[in-house]
């Protein structure tokens, strides 16, 4: 809490250091098990995952001054990249898929957040679109929603289960019984796809990675 001075978060940080070195200690050995994915190579055989199936990955030739995506999502889902030989380099091919999927998240955002606002009864503004190392979205006590991008890779129920969740916190800033209760009447199924985020999250970080 704001009104609570720094030399006591300290003291109490100092007083829990046994289980922050543990908890880290876990953190680590945790990514060292997790299996590492490979870097795209921009050669046709490439994938992602999208709405939780992997999706080919194709980089198709266009006279374009700038490249574009194009998210087929037909009986064969799949990714197409147009661009001209001249911007055909790793680096603008990485930025543009990455730029369209943060894109195509906000789209989704939107629409998410303003069915299940109704449905729930508040308000909100945004939604911002970042790619939080470890969150995957927050809402601020004047109700301002921000979404991590990369929801968009995983299956559409877990994007919901976050923009739920955030969303209740319009009625409960906290995480109180009162709001779990809450958070499982909007979304019987929530506590499936908090399971799936906490064991398959770490997967979607591995897609396009941070720099």
């Amino acid at each position: 809490p704001r009104f609570v001075p720094k030399r006591a978060a300290y003291e109490f940080l100092r007083s829990r250091e046994e289980w922050v070195r543990s908890k880290i200690a876990e953190l680590h050995l945790r990514h060292s098990a997790e299996p590492q994915r490979p870097a795209l190579r921009w050669d046709d055989s490439d994938s992602i995952p999208l709405h939780g199936v992997e999706t080919p990955v194709t980089v198709v030739p266009a006279r374009l001054a700038r490249p574009r995506v194009r998210f087929d999502a037909g009986l064969f889902p799949r990714v197409e990249i147009y661009c001209a030989p001249a911007t055909r380099t790793p680096a603008q091919l990485g930025a543009t898929l990455r730029a369209a999927l943060r894109d195509l998240a906000r789209q989704q955002a939107q629409r998410l957040l303003e069915e299940e606002a109704a449905r729930l009864g508040v308000g909100f503004s945004g939604p911002r679109i970042a790619d939080q190392k470890s969150l995957w979205g927050s809402c601020t006590p004047q109700g301002a929603i921000s979404l991590n991008w990369r929801l968009v890779l995983a299956p559409p129920e877990v994007f919901r289960y976050v923009v739920v969740h955030e969303l209740c916190h319009r009625v409960h800033l906290d995480h109180s019984r009162q709001f779990w209760a809450l958070v499982v009447r909007q979304m019987p199924d929530s506590g499936h796809w908090r399971n799936w985020l906490r064991q398959q999250g770490a997967s979607l970080h591995a897609v396009l990675p941070r720099r």
